[in-house]
């Protein structure tokens, strides 16, 4: 827990704090930690879009009933972005930049100075635009600082008794679509839906890539199997074909974190 206790000292530094919370285990472990290091001076921001999978709000909003936590609902019009839409590579940035924009201004009229998020040191080996928004933007990640890992975090949350210290990660539903096709709202409610559908089946950790008008599923390889149960199968295929796939396909490598991120 020492890492912990580092984290706590660093936030008692900022002062009042507003956190970007979403709802995941990093964001939690940070809210939680923020709430312990100043008490009722940090404010959790959970931003409301349709790239955001729909029970995550929901979550988020139990989570700050739970500790007591003051939190702001910040609906957020990600489509309207149109580097978003046109989903290049460098999408996460344009996107990053309008939502943190939308917290400072957030942040500000709650008369707090300092915005911070969820990122961990493990977040560097991936490619993620977005920190060069979050970076341009001054936003902190106490978590990174910290020296925090995943599965430290995970660790972490579990002594401490948090519901979310295995939560799977979700991540945005826009990260399910190939770089260069664009993003509309059927898509993402179509994605959203079928991922939804493969988490009330018990599934923990899924992804659905959607390659226009095809499926690729992603799931742990412990749990590839289950799928292939003929009753399973079966019901998948016909749900995903009403949601408006016309091909059904289960990714062999299985779940990976940015997977798309694999063509550049």
């Amino acid at each position: 827990m020492r890492k912990y206790e580092i984290l706590k000292e660093s936030l008692r530094k900022m002062g009042p704090l507003a956190v970007a919370f979403s709802g995941g285990a990093d964001s939690a472990l940070l809210l939680y930690a923020a709430r312990e290091a100043l008490g009722e001076y940090v404010l959790a921001m959970t931003a409301v879009a349709e790239a955001f999978p729909e029970n995550e709000s929901a979550e988020a909003e139990e989570f700050c009933r739970k500790y007591g936590i003051w939190q702001v609902i910040v609906p957020f019009q990600a489509l309207g972005v149109k580097e978003f839409r046109d989903n290049p590579p460098d999408r996460c940035y344009y996107c990053k930049k309008a939502l943190f924009r939308l917290f400072l201004d957030t942040a500000s009229k709650a008369g707090i100075g300092t915005v911070a998020e969820g990122s961990n040191l493990d977040d560097e080996s991936d490619i993620r635009p977005g920190h060069r928004a979050i970076a341009e933007l001054s936003i902190r990640s106490p978590l990174r600082e910290a020296g925090l890992t995943k599965a430290e975090i995970r660790a972490i949350s579990k002594e401490l008794g948090l519901p979310t210290w295995d939560k799977p990660s979700r991540a945005c539903l826009a990260s399910r679509v190939p770089y260069g096709e664009e993003i509309t709202s059927e898509k993402l409610t179509r994605i959203g839906q079928a991922e939804q559908y493969l988490l009330d089946l018990g599934f923990t950790q899924v992804r659905v890539r959607s390659h226009e008008n095809t499926a690729r599923i992603e799931l742990l390889p412990e749990e590839m199997g289950r799928l292939l149960n003929e009753e399973v199968r079966t019901e998948l295929v016909r749900r995903f074909k009403a949601l408006g796939f016309l091909y059904v396909s289960l990714d062999l490598q299985g779940f990976r974190s940015g997977s798309m991120n694999e063509v550049l």
